[in-house]
């Protein structure tokens, strides 16, 4: 039996048990010391395909039903999912994003060339005042994403001025003359974006030193501060985060991380994102579960120059990447969503709350029609995803306190490779509720969970599930409600025991009071 030791929840997680073997978790109530942030639960939107344009963005004098131009059926379900924060432009949109094209009448917005996503024409009618109004019909915090691959640091500084200034300037009075008198809050502020590759193929050591020049004039206004995010590294760049905490330290508030789970391994093949067999969706989650490894050696780096953590591992691109849905623009990304999706989902999320002393932000990508979606839209249509059934159970871990759990846990085998077939978060939030987010990974075989509940005095408990008959099923426009959330009758509360049995690839929640 080998013991995999995790010091950020100070949780072990005992592996090789037979098969058939039941499962034990205990969860730990009375040690709970770090908060799950609110803004692991943050989701990532750029000038790409149809996320923008017919996703949030479908203009006042759209039949849609619309404030502003901007849907009110996808704003409502995002604000059903407590939705934190909003990444925007971009991804590689951002590092060929001029800000001052996208203010002012939109009939007089300078047209460009979209060319990283599909050469369109984009027409700049989505811009700085038409996000930021997003985000305050969202409830959510704003995250740009600054130019710095073919921007300059005189436009960066601007755009920081022009949003978060309230005093006399010429960006303060432009940005009023454009109707808005009040400066926003904008806290998250990323100091470009995959440096390393699209967003200007520099070094480390290069970029460190534009990030020391950039952030120098990304100034805080007011009572306005920014929490600036420097790029970080692609998958196991480990040298990355090395250079980058080495040369920049505490002139950065954020690291961000990417990386994508690719089904096949081969980004020029990844794989369909509906017609797979059980070996590639093992290799989905097998590929899904690299993450743990990323943020371990990444955190590991960081805790060597940032023994206190006061710098936050952001890792603001994530999700699961396939080959674009047939027949659709190649340059566009669209892909449909199963509940395969949602189990790599909920498996990062635990991750990420398993981490959350050094994680403090993650977005998924993108939120609407593009990648790992968590809403698709067609005109007047829309749909929730299987992922965004996830996003609904799991946002009662936001700014909850994280609690230690050891877990026991049963092997999914397949072909001769072998996984934790259980994945798992607890956490209490402030009016004493604990909730337990269990995954069962294995498409074969329901798993049995015994949990010790420790210093807890529950009374009833209550259950949500998500699964399907098959694990690549997934809403349509035709069959939108395939795999959504149900209630659930399969677990039994006595004294300090808890039992529950686990459908197969299924995702559970257990609330307890």
């Amino acid at each position: 039996m080998k013991v995999i030791f995790l010091s950020c929840i100070a949780a072990f997680i005992l592996t090789g048990v037979p098969a058939g073997a039941q499962n034990k978790l205990v969860v730990n109530a009375d040690q709970g010391k770090e908060t799950i942030s609110k803004h692991i639960y943050g989701h990532f939107s750029e000038h790409l395909g149809r996320c923008i344009y017919g996703g949030y963005w479908v203009g006042e004098d759209s039949p849609i039903p619309n404030t502003r131009g901007i849907r009110n059926d996808v704003v409502q379900a995002l604000r059903d999912i407590s939705i934190p924060n909003l990444r925007w432009p971009g991804g590689c949109f951002a590092d060929e994003y001029h800000w001052m094209d996208g203010i002012g009448p939109r009939s007089q917005r300078p047209k460009m060339v979209n060319t990283h996503w599909g050469g369109v024409t984009e027409d700049n009618s989505f811009g700085t005042h038409e996000f930021l109004d997003l985000c305050e019909q969202l409830g959510c915090e704003p995250y740009i994403s600054g130019n710095m691959g073919s921007g300059t640091v005189e436009e960066m500084s601007k755009w920081v001025e022009y949003i978060t200034f309230g005093g006399e300037s010429p960006m303060a009075n432009l940005r009023r003359q454009n109707g808005r008198e009040e400066p926003w809050k904008v806290k998250f502020w990323g100091v470009g974006n995959e440096s390393w590759g699209c967003g200007g193929r520099m070094t480390a050591d290069f970029y460190a030193d534009q990030y020391r020049r950039y952030a120098t004039y990304c100034r805080n206004y007011g009572d306005n501060r920014l929490y600036k995010i420097a790029c970080g590294p692609n998958d196991s760049n480990y040298s990355w985060t090395e250079t980058l905490m080495k040369n920049v330290g505490r002139q950065m508030h954020g690291l961000s991380l990417h990386y994508y789970t690719i089904p096949t391994g081969n980004w020029d093949k990844k794989g369909s994102a509906t017609q797979f067999d059980e070996t590639e969706y093992f290799n989905t989650i097998s590929n899904t579960l690299f993450m743990e490894e990323l943020i371990t050696k990444h955190s590991i780096i960081m805790d060597k120059y940032d023994p206190q953590k006061h710098i936050g591992l952001i890792t603001d691109e994530w999700g699961v990447w396939t080959d674009v849905e047939p027949g659709t623009n190649p340059g566009f990304l669209f892909q449909q969503n199963s509940l395969r999706d949602a189990i790599a989902a909920a498996v990062n999320l635990n991750i990420f709350n398993a981490h959350c002393d050094r994680v403090k932000m993650a977005n998924v990508s993108q939120t609407v029609n593009v990648v790992h979606s968590v809403i698709l839209t067609d005109k007047e249509k829309m749909l929730l995803t299987p992922t965004y059934w996830v996003y609904r159970l799991y946002k009662v871990h936001q700014d909850a306190t994280l609690l230690p759990v050891l877990l026991t846990s049963d092997r999914y085998e397949l072909n001769g490779k072998k996984m934790d077939a259980i994945n798992v978060s607890a956490s209490k939030d402030a009016s004493g509720k604990i909730h337990i987010t269990l995954v069962n990974i294995d498409p074969n075989r329901t798993q049995t969970v015994e949990t010790e509940l420790r210093d807890v005095t529950a009374k009833k408990v209550s259950e949500k599930v998500l699964t399907s008959a098959k694990i690549n099923d997934h809403n349509t426009f035709e069959n939108p409600n395939t795999v959504a959330v149900k209630d659930f009758k399969d677990a039994k509360l006595s004294g300090g025991k808890l039992n529950v049995t686990l459908p197969t690839k299924s995702v559970v929640l257990l609330e307890l009071e």
